[in-house]
């Protein structure tokens, strides 16, 4: 039903993370659905975008779908004097790089130039992919998510792909003395 009403409409949606021991979170994303394909069974194949954030302010419905009032969330702006979000996003592409290249070294893929990740976006946006590239950790992302300054935010995504690089390197040497027959 709600497919059905989305095709309708402008194929954008609100994204909720909700699991049995945090609930329902307050604050979302729009999910715009940029690819879809109806398959025989009446199920469909989407390819969505994330878009702007937002938290939930009142529960309009809950069937057949959740529908809620929204307010929009964005960043605060930077103080003056604070954060250079240039140069800490570049230590988070660094780090991603530095992951990238381990993971592929650990997985036995030949080792290559990581290219540009930021591919010129500005550090608000590439803070927002880099949580995106956190698959597997949906509290972590939700987290990141919710956070209203782009330098916590990367910050905190310094700190998770550090202690992600610590591992794959202390799983490096593991492999390198004991390696597989």
């Amino acid at each position: 039903m709600m497919m059905h009403t989305l095709l309708q409409t402008d194929l954008r949606f609100g994204v909720i993370y909700t699991d049995t021991v945090s609930g329902t979170s307050e604050v979302g994303c729009v999910g715009e659905v940029v690819k879809h394909e109806r398959l025989v069974d009446d199920r469909f194949f989407l390819i969505c975008k994330g878009q702007e954030r937002f938290r939930v302010t009142n529960l309009v419905r809950s069937k057949p779908y959740l529908v809620a009032e929204v307010t929009w969330l964005e960043d605060r702006p930077l103080a003056d004097g604070e954060e250079d979000l240039d140069a800490l996003a570049n230590e988070v592409e660094t780090h991603m790089k530095d992951v990238i290249r381990l993971s592929n070294r650990l997985g036995g893929k030949p080792e290559k130039e990581v290219g540009d990740l930021r591919r010129n976006l500005f550090p608000t946006p590439f803070s927002f992919f880099v949580g995106s590239t956190f698959e597997g950790a949906p509290r972590e992302q939700q987290a990141l998510l919710e956070l209203e300054d782009t330098a916590t935010r990367l910050k905190r995504e310094k700190e998770t792909l550090r202690n992600t690089l610590n591992y794959l390197t202390a799983a490096s040497a593991v492999k390198d003395v004991f390696p597989s027959p």
